[in-house]
């Protein structure tokens, strides 16, 4: 009879975790999972999913404006934030329905309660009130937004309350210069909301290739978002419904609304990792090696959490790998190189591989970019263009970095990172004959190097 209760016991119910625990009971394991809000995990419930869905729902404003240009005559239209909010809450819950019902067919023990580690082996069931010991622990708890410490930073909400605002202000502040603040500053522009927005760096989306972040935030200008880099927020004063954000470059903001949406931290407060005898990391993350394994053995990490690569896919990865390795007898690492992703900033951002700084510190680089308006908006008579940029390894030949801002980046980055996962050079490229007429046709057109930047 078996010291333990379970061979798996995961502590958090999101996209990593689930997937784990998944594959550990089809592998054969006993596997018992904890989770004390919902399962789907931050993507799902308050993250990636409900906030693409919003980016659908802002687009149509400019579609709408849009479509006179093609021949449409369409009356003036009116926005229900509520009416969106009730069909995103039913999406939201069906899909946490499937989460929880492929675990149960599994035959995953679920349990929805908070869960803390008491030992190397032991997990204490908050909820349920007992103990369960386990061969094996998963720590897949995720991240939580950050807040910074300022007068009145307790007036200002965080991406997790975005989605279930009972009504949308006529002003909002948003703080920040990284993906979800540029990504929430385009959801309420495009739903009619003004918006301001207050980044202490130079520039936006600095984490990104250059090019990027300055053809965004061109972009966002150009919508009606006010931008203000070199500055942040002293501090806010509420006066009833009504906020008043005093900036560190001297001006006030009026506003119904401040987003502080100035980072995640890894979600390892309270969870006893301490007793286990783990040591946290400078921002709580959770140290672990090639195959998720922490300083103590039996227990592991997957996720954002380890503050490794934050996104839902390498989640996943991590899971499935952790799970293959531990009960599949299947060795495995999750790839973290050339992970490709999107940013739903509008435009949006399809970006793989290194930026232009990156590539260059590796060694000589050819640089193709290409900025042009795409054929969506020469009828409509919108002013938006787009960027694609490649960059290339001179000696090689191999592309190292796709850039690409605008209609349908998301989509056209998931095949250009096959080309790039497979090592493919500029003339593999260049011999790839264009579909036309799209904007995707440009990523193998390009033809002329820019010149090289001038040295000091």
């Amino acid at each position: 009879m078996s010291d333990f209760d379970f061979d798996l016991f995961v502590i958090g119910g999101g996209s990593g975790g689930v997937r784990a625990a998944r594959v550990a009971a089809n592998h054969g394991a006993r596997v018992g999972i904890a989770e004390e809000y919902r399962f789907g995990g931050t993507c799902v419930i308050r993250g990636c999913v409900p906030k693409k869905l919003l980016v659908y729902a802002s687009a149509f404003s400019e579609a709408f404006e849009d479509a006179a240009g093609f021949g449409w005559d369409v009356a003036p239209p009116t926005f229900d934030w509520a009416r969106l909010i009730a069909n995103k809450d039913r999406e939201i819950a069906r899909l946490e329905e499937i989460y929880a019902r492929n675990l149960d067919l599994a035959g995953v023990e679920i349990f929805r309660s908070r869960a803390t580690v008491v030992d190397p082996h032991t997990v204490e069931l908050a909820t349920h009130g007992r103990q369960v010991r386990a061969k094996h622990i998963l720590i897949a708890t995720g991240g939580r937004p950050f807040v910074p410490d300022f007068p009145g930073s307790h007036h200002a909400i965080t991406s997790n309350e975005m989605f279930d605002l009972p009504r949308l202000p006529e002003r909002a502040v948003v703080m920040g210069g990284g993906y979800i603040a540029c990504e929430f500053a385009g959801i309420l522009n495009g739903l009619g909301v003004a918006v301001t927005l207050v980044y202490r760096g130079t520039q936006l989306l600095r984490s990104f290739d250059a090019d990027l972040g300055a053809h965004v935030t061109e972009e966002m200008r150009k919508k009606g978002i006010e931008i203000l880099t070199e500055t942040d927020v002293a501090g806010i004063d509420k006066d009833g419904e009504r906020l008043s954000v005093s900036l560190t470059n001297g001006e006030t903001r009026a506003a119904g609304l401040v987003l502080a949406a100035t980072g995640r931290v890894p979600n390892t407060d309270g969870l006893g990792l301490e007793r286990a005898g783990l040591t946290l990391g400078r921002k709580g993350e959770i140290a672990v090696d090639a195959w998720s394994q922490t300083a103590v053995p039996s227990i592991f990490a997957v996720g954002d959490v380890t503050d490794r690569l934050q996104l839902t896919p390498v989640a996943i990865r991590e899971g499935q790998a952790f799970a293959d390795t531990i009960f599949g007898a299947t060795p495995t690492k999750a790839d973290h190189a050339l992970v490709a992703t999107a940013i739903f900033t509008q435009p949006e951002i399809g970006t793989v591989g290194l930026t232009e700084v990156q590539a260059r510190a590796e060694g000589p680089v050819e640089v193709y970019r290409s900025a042009f308006r795409p054929m969506l908006h020469t009828l409509s008579g919108r002013d938006e263009r787009m960027l694609m940029k490649l960059i290339v390894a001179r000696d090689t030949r191999r592309v190292l970095g796709v850039h690409i801002s605008g209609h349908a980046a998301g989509e056209m980055i998931q095949m250009a990172a096959i080309a790039v996962k497979m090592g493919a050079t500029k003339e593999d490229f260049d011999r790839t004959v264009a579909v036309h007429p799209t904007a995707a046709e440009e990523l193998v057109t390009m033809k002329t190097p820019l010149p090289e930047p001038a040295t000091v």
